[in-house]
Order: structure tokens, then sequence, then C-alpha cells
């Protein structure tokens, strides 16, 4: 059994957008999906959102039986935790999934904060050892230009990306529920390479 650990996105909990699909999923073929609560998600600050998720990520057990998978903010909060993980003392993730993740700051002025200094990307992929990022083009968020989020993060991270030309932000409201196969796809691939 492997564990995957999910970060939501910004006003979101365990039973938003995907994640109820993801986890009937994944749990059908053994494996376990945690979804942490992060505190104030309807006003999230970078410190306690990170810790949180990083609590949840090292208790779910072996770094290298675990893929970390977020959405929107949650995936800049997945970057954020790997900034700071210590790889040799706490191990290396199995792999790291971005769902409609932003690489820069798109005008959310309470989110600026999670973007601030930009990304330690050498530090980041020490981490993991396997990264993916799955965007679709008619994002309403990752604007001007979907595809220029996806090229910074495939270049910072060393990943395979995956483009849609629709799905919108994959969700975006908790009462959004909607399927997203290539998610499970993904995180199944991240789980046997």
């Amino acid at each position: 059994m492997s564990e995957i650990v999910v970060s939501h996105g910004y006003g979101a909990s365990a039973d938003s957008v995907w994640f109820p699909y993801l986890t009937e999923r994944l749990a059908a073929v053994g494996h376990r999906v945690t979804v942490p609560r992060l505190p104030h998600t309807e006003a999230p600050r970078l410190g306690p959102w990170r810790e949180t998720f990083g609590d949840a990520a090292v208790a779910a057990g072996p770094a290298g039986s675990t893929v970390l998978v977020g959405h929107s903010i949650g995936g800049v909060n997945v970057l954020r935790f790997l900034e700071q993980h210590d790889p040799e003392a706490n191990g290396v993730f199995a792999g790291v999934l971005l769902v409609a993740t932003s690489a820069h700051e798109v005008g959310y002025d309470e989110l600026a904060p999670f973007f601030e200094g930009g990304f330690d990307w050498e530090r980041i992929r020490r981490s993991a050892r396997h990264f993916r990022v799955l965007q679709a083009m008619d994002d309403p968020v990752n604007q001007p230009d979907p595809a220029e989020h996806v090229r910074l993060l495939v270049e910072g991270l060393g990943a395979t990306a995956v483009v849609t030309p629709t799905g919108a932000h994959f969700g975006a409201t908790p009462d959004d529920h909607v399927e997203v196969p290539e998610a499970v796809r993904l995180v199944t691939e991240l789980l046997t390479i």
C-alpha cells in the first residue's frame, strides 16, 4: 500500500473538487489518500499551511512510497514544504503531482506571500524522485497564459506535463465535484516508476 497526501486549495477541504473521486479510485486498488484540513482555508497563510501539510506528509509513512499532490495554491504549498524538507534525514518522496498550480503570483493579494522570493528549484527537486504537472489551457486562474505556468514548472522541476484543452481549474469550489481521471492516472504512474 502506498500513501498519497493531498494539499487542497483555497476554500477547499477533503470533500472538494476531485478529491473524493481520487480517494475512491486509489483506495479501490489498495492505496490510502489523506487530505489534511489546512487551517483558515478562506484566508490561507503560508506558515500554518506548510506546517499542517508537512506534518501529514511526514506522518504518512516512508517517503519513498508516498506521493504528494497539490491542487491550485495547494500545489504551491507542496513546493514550499519541499523547500524545507530534509531528504537525507526524512527520505525522498516517490513523486509529486501539481494540478492547476501557479508558477507565479496571479493577482490574488491574499495568496501573494506564497510566491514571495521565488522557488528554490534545486532544493525542491532533491526532495522527490519525479514530478508531474496537470494543467488545462482554459484555466481561468493561471492567467494570462496557462502554458507559461506549465513551462516554468517543467523547467524548474524537470517535470513531465500533461496539458488538456479543457478542464478549467479542475474544480474550484467545495461543492464542485468533478472526476479527473488524468489525476488518478498520473498518481498511479508516480507510484510505479
